[in-house]
This record gives C-alpha cells, sequence and structure tokens, in this order.
C-alpha cells in the first residue's frame, strides 16, 4: 500500500466517522433553552392557498396537551392582513412537531410577517398554563420575519 492510498484511506474514514457523528447529533438535538420552539419553516402555494408549515419543539419538563396560539399575518407593506388561531395540538417533550395550516385565498408572496400575538389556550398536566405564552421562542428559516 502507498503512502498515498494509506493518507487516502484515513481521511476517507475520518469524514465517514464525522458525518455519523453529525447525525447522531441532530438526532438527539435539543434546543439550548427550556421552552416552546416555534420556527416557520416553509410556505407553499396549493389549491389557492397558503400553506405555512412549522416546525415545533417542546423542551420543558412536561408534555402540552393542548397550543393554540393568536397569530396575525401582515402583508408586505405592515398592513393586517388576517388574525387568525393557529392549533398546533399536542407538543410531547423533546419530541418535534411539524405543523401545517393552509390559508385559503392567500398568496404566500403576500406574507410579509407573522406575529404571534400569545396564547390563546395553553393546557399542562391538565390545567390551563402559562409556559406556551411566557417561554416562547420563535425563528424562522423563510423571509418571512416571525415576531412574538
Amino acid at each position: 500500500m502507498t503512502r498515498y492510498s494509506q493518507v487516502l484511506r484515513v481521511l476517507l474514514a475520518t469524514l465517514c466517522l464525522s458525518s455519523l457523528g453529525r447525525a447522531a447529533v441532530a438526532e438527539n438535538y435539543t434546543p439550548p433553552v427550556e421552552g416552546i420552539h416555534i420556527e416557520l419553516n416553509a410556505l407553499s402555494e396549493g389549491e389557492g392557498a397558503c400553506r405555512l408549515s412549522f416546525v415545533a419543539t417542546n423542551s420543558l419538563e412536561e408534555d402540552i396537551s393542548e397550543a393554540i396560539y393568536e397569530t396575525v399575518l401582515f402583508d408586505q407593506e405592515g398592513g393586517v392582513m388576517m388574525l387568525t388561531l393557529f392549533d398546533f395540538r399536542d407538543l410531547p417533550v423533546d419530541r418535534p412537531r411539524v405543523r401545517q395550516f393552509d390559508l385559503p385565498g392567500l398568496a404566500c408572496a403576500e406574507v410579509g410577517r407573522v406575529l404571534v400575538n400569545g396564547a390563546n389556550r395553553c393546557v399542562t398536566g391538565g390545567s390551563d398554563s402559562s409556559v406556551c405564552a411566557q417561554q416562547l421562542f420563535l425563528t424562522t428559516r423563510t423571509d418571512v420575519e416571525v415576531l412574538g
């Protein structure tokens, strides 16, 4: 075996191990701050509606059995387009959930900003709770700004 092939084998092994390590980290990802993390992941057009796709992760110590957020959508100029409720349903601890909401008659290109006004309903342990609003962290992977 030549010196070049030995170096090549070591490089390939290192790359493979490095990729496996990243996959394991991604599988076990826990947000750095305890709370409810909601990410606007995508907007897509379909059948006369704009679909908003969110990834929600509950990194608290207790499952959330019901989470409904009052949400305001603004157009590109900052005008209010609609106020609606997004029902994120149950959010188990450390189990990411994708929730999609179709907004009929709305083009995704019109949406400039999303504001989560607050929690309309939040239930943990069978009782109403304030954690859905108090420990909410919002992010986006889109060009649409998300505020809360």
